[in-house]
C-alpha cells in the first residue's frame, strides 16, 4: 500500500528509534563480551522468519548484490557495533556513529552522483554536535580498538545504504525479501567468525533468551524492513538523517527507564540533533523534488522538439 512522504519518513524513523534501544537490552540483559554471538543471535533468527514469510529466492546477480549488502549492512556492522558498544563508554560509539550522514553523503557523490549541498555538510556535522552533547562525558576515555570498531561499523552500514539506494530491487521483490536476504546472508556470515573467536555459545537464562527475541523480532526483522523500505523510495542522505533518532532515543530510554540524569548541556544537544534531523529530511527532499523536476525536464524536452 503506497503512502505518502511524510508517513513514509515517520515509519522509516521507527527503525533508528528501536535500534536505540540496543544499548539498553545490551547492557541489561545480555552476556557480556560476546558481540559475534550476539550478531548471529540478532541477525539469522530474523532472516530466516522473513524469508518463510517472504518466500523468494534470489536469482542471478542478486545472489552477490544480496550477499555483499548483507555483508555491509548487517556481517560487518553487527559485529563492530556491539564490539564498540561493549568497549566504549558513555555512548561514544553513539557519536562516532552519528557521522553517518557525512559517509553517505560522500559516498552518493561517488556512487550515485548526489553532489552534497552545504546545506547537508552543515546539517550532517550539527547531527554529530548534536549527538555528542548528549552523550559524551569528560571522563570517559578512549577505547582505540572501539573507536576504530565504531568508525568501521559506521563506514560499513553508509556503503550498504547507498549500495541499496544504487540497486534497488530486483522486479516484483519487495523489501520484505531484500531485508530476509540480507539479513540471513549477514547473519551467515557471521557464524563462523563467533565460533572461531569466542567458541561455544554461552549459557542463557531467562532474561537473555526474552532480550535475543526481542533484538531479533521487533529490533531487527521489523526494523530493518521499515529502514530498507525507506532507503527504497527516499533519497540515500534524507533516511541516513534520521539515524541520530538512535542515540537520542538511548539517552531516552536512559534517563526513563535507567535512571540516568540529564544535564542542560545534554538536553540542548538532543534538541540541536533533533534539529539537524529535521533540517536534514527538508533539505534532503528538496533536492529530490529538484532533481525529479530536472529529470523530467530532460526526459521531456526531446519530445516538444520532435
Amino acid at each position: 500500500m503506497a503512502v505518502n512522504r511524510p508517513t513514509l519518513i515517520a515509519l522509516t524513523a521507527l527503525a533508528p528509534i528501536s535500534w536505540g534501544s540496543t544499548y539498553a537490552v545490551t547492557s541489561e540483559f545480555l552476556p557480556a563480551d560476546r558481540p559475534l554471538f550476539t550478531g548471529v543471535m540478532r541477525a539469522l533468527p530474523a532472516g530466516l522468519l522473513l524469508l518463510v514469510l517472504a518466500r523468494v529466492l534470489p536469482r542471478g546477480a542478486w545472489w552477490w548484490k544480496a550477499t555483499t549488502l548483507g555483508a555491509l549492512n548487517i556481517g560487518a556492522f553487527f559485529p563492530l557495533l556491539f564490539l564498540s558498544a561493549y568497549r566504549l563508554p558513555g555512548g561514544l560509539a553513539a557519536v562516532v556513529g552519528s557521522v553517518g550522514p557525512l559517509f553517505v553523503a560522500g559516498l552518493a557523490a561517488l556512487l550515485l552522483g548526489d553532489r552534497p549541498t552545504l546545506r547537508t555538510l552543515l546539517t550532517g556535522i550539527a547531527a554529530a554536535l548534536g549527538v555528542s552533547l548528549v552523550v559524551l562525558k569528560a571522563a570517559d576515555a578512549l577505547d582505540p580498538v572501539g573507536v576504530l570498531a565504531a568508525l568501521a561499523a559506521t563506514a560499513s552500514m553508509s556503503a550498504g545504504t547507498v549500495l541499496t539506494k544504487r540497486w534497488g530491487r530486483p522486479d516484483g521483490v519487495g523489501p520484505l525479501a531484500l531485508t530476509a536476504w540480507q539479513l540471513t546472508a549477514g547473519g551467515l556470515l557471521i557464524v563462523p567468525v563467533a565460533v572461531l573467536v569466542e567458541g561455544t555459545p554461552p549459557a542463557l537464562d531467562g532474561r537473555a533468551v526474552g532480550g535475543y527475541l526481542y533484538l531479533a523480532l521487533a529490533n531487527t526483522a521489523v526494523a530493518y524492513w521499515l529502514w530498507f523500505r525507506g532507503i527504497g523510495q527516499l533519497a540515500a542522505t534524507q533516511v541516513t538523517f534520521l539515524g541520530p533518532l538512535s542515540p537520542l532515543t538511548a539517552a531516552v530510554i536512559g534517563w526513563a527507564a535507567l535512571g540516568q540524569a540529564l544535564t542542560p548541556v545534554q538536553v540542548a544537544g538532543m534538541v540541536v540533533a533533533f534539529g539537524a534531523t529535521v533540517v536534514g529530511q527538508l533539505g534532503a527532499a528538496g533536492a529530490s523534488v529538484r532533481g525529479a523536476a530536472a529529470g523530467a525536464v530532460r526526459v521531456t524536452a526531446p519530445v516538444l522538439r520532435r
